[in-house]
């Protein structure tokens, strides 16, 4: 019989996670950055929620949320029934969504000199020259 050759998962990689707090009662960040990219690669906000492992009721929370908080919705929706529903990012949608990715890019390279030096300094983990 031969042996299986099994290797460790690779290490994650040190990441920045930008959150964008706009106003006491809304924010952005990674998550509703992918349900907004899911809702616009889908069609469809439950199945945007089930790509995340997320409830319908819980997706569709969180897009009412932002479509009440914007000036204008960032995702329009059709109801379901016979011809079936759906959902599409509005162009407000796709310049939130656009402009969020920006930043957590900027964010994400502005950092990357200390998320080195931080994982440097975690107990037991050496460095391998692995990014």
């Amino acid at each position: 019989m031969l042996g299986c050759m099994t290797t460790a998962p690779p290490e994650p990689r040190p990441a920045a996670r930008l959150r964008i707090v706009l106003a006491d009662d809304i924010a952005i960040g990674p998550g509703k950055a992918e349900l907004l990219e899911g809702v616009r690669d889908t069609g469809s906000i439950a199945a945007a929620g089930r790509r995340m492992k997320m409830s319908y009721k819980r997706a569709w929370m969180l897009i009412d949320t932002m479509n009440r908080c914007f000036a204008t919705p960032l995702v329009a929706t059709v109801r379901g029934g016979a011809g079936r529903g759906g959902a599409t990012l509005t162009e407000t949608g796709e310049a939130v969504l656009a402009a969020y990715r920006r930043m957590e890019a900027r964010a994400e390279a502005a950092v990357q000199d200390e998320l080195g030096a931080l994982k440097a300094l975690l107990a037991g983990r050496q460095e391998t020259g692995r990014e």
